[in-house]
């Protein structure tokens, strides 16, 4: 098992977390990543050193994202094989708590384990002397967005204990995020991918109420919330978003051009259908290339065009036949019966077009459920303030 410290500027805590770890009979390798920290730091990485931790490191600072990138490599070029557990320096994560988690991903079938905190708790007290507002606040807002977006209940998303299995190790290397965004984009990327999530408890320590983190909380949320912004674009309610927003930009195509064909030709018949034509291509496009883009999941456009071009023409009439149903028969009014015509003919084509127009036939691997893990004994998750 190997622990990985990335670390910036760090304090005294650091050599701390090291002593701990080496004191325990179940010593762990330790690997500290300098993340650019300056020559000012170069004695205690040499104290770390010399408690018995590799310490690899860069010039200039680069982001916790591309540190733990950095230790990640260098596990699979060193410790082939071995599962990797990651570690916060500023404090904030117990030796034995690491332990615990250690112990969670060695486990067969582990994938991406959690020490998770505990924000909900009466328990954690939220005044001065134990979790920071802003803290609080932010990681309960957070993990209710990621529930909402991806249907996945985590008690913390922002936590930096995380185990990680060696098959998992390769994969970690490909997520993009060069700064405290990448976990994040860790946790949304192994939803979509199917590694399970695992969360075992862990204590909440916040020392000397966290003056030591260098988290920016303007600068380094909006990095965390832009690529959970970018998900809810294209999956969940989101999805329904853009497509009414490909469909509606397909209509102001499709009126603009009526108006200008109509103004020029003269003739209904020819302007609608000219009209209608430039706009479903332009509708085709954008949903083909941007909206249902899959990459190897998605059909060629020799099968999905054809498809396409049929729903459109079954839509077409469907929309005659329904107006004319709603006007006639039952003499509804006009705009009521377009409103909800259009309504459903919009949910009928989202769902055509995801699952027989664009998307190929596939296996998808489903993710598991988080949960506890059987056999490590939950640990506390009252707050605990040193300093």
């Amino acid at each position: 098992m190997l622990v990985l410290i990335p670390s910036f500027q760090p304090d005294r805590r650091l050599v701390e977390l090291v002593d701990d770890l080496r004191a325990h009979p179940d010593t762990s390798d330790i690997l500290i990543v300098n993340d650019g920290s300056g020559p000012d730091y170069s004695a205690l990485f040499a104290a770390a050193a010399a408690a018995g931790a590799t310490v690899i490191g860069y010039p200039d600072n680069r982001g916790k994202g591309h540190a733990l990138r950095a230790g990640f490599t260098w596990a699979i070029a060193n410790r082939p094989g071995e599962p990797v557990v990651c570690a916060d320096s500023d404090g904030q994560h117990a030796a034995a708590d690491i332990r615990a988690v250690a112990r969670a991903t060695a486990l067969p079938g582990a994938g991406l384990v959690l020490g998770t905190r505990n924000f909900g708790s009466p328990r954690a007290r939220p005044d001065a002397e134990g979790i920071p507002w802003r803290s609080r606040l932010g990681n309960r807002a957070t993990a209710r967005l990621f529930a909402w977006v991806t249907g996945l209940h985590l008690g913390d998303t922002q936590t930096g204990l995380r185990g990680c299995p060696a098959p998992m190790l390769g994969w970690l290397c490909t997520v993009p995020g060069e700064r405290f965004d990448y976990e994040f984009r860790v946790l949304l990327a192994a939803r979509r991918a199917g590694w399970p999530l695992v969360e075992v408890p862990i204590a909440t320590v916040y020392s000397q109420h966290n003056e030591s983190s260098h988290f920016r909380p303007i600068r380094d949320s909006a990095r965390i919330y832009a690529p959970l912004v970018g998900h809810i674009a294209r999956s969940g309610p989101g999805r329904l978003l853009v497509f009414g927003a490909s469909g509606f930009g397909a209509f102001l195509v499709d009126l603009v051009l009526l108006l200008v064909l109509h103004a020029a030709l003269g003739n209904l018949l020819v302007s609608v259908v000219g009209a209608r034509a430039v706009s479903a291509a332009a509708n085709y496009l954008v949903n083909d290339r941007i909206f249902f883009a899959r990459g190897a999941g998605r059909r060629a456009t020799r099968t999905s065009l054809p498809r396409y071009a049929l729903l459109a023409g079954v839509l077409l009439g469907a929309n005659h036949g329904l107006m004319w149903l709603g006007t006639v028969p039952l003499h509804l009014p006009l705009v009521p019966t377009k409103l909800v015509t259009e309504l459903g003919l919009f949910a009928v084509s989202y769902v055509v077009q995801r699952t027989l127009v664009f998307r190929a036939a596939r296996t998808r691997t489903t993710p598991s459920t988080p949960g506890r893990v059987k056999g490590v004994a939950a640990r506390r998750t009252d707050v605990r303030v040193s300093g």
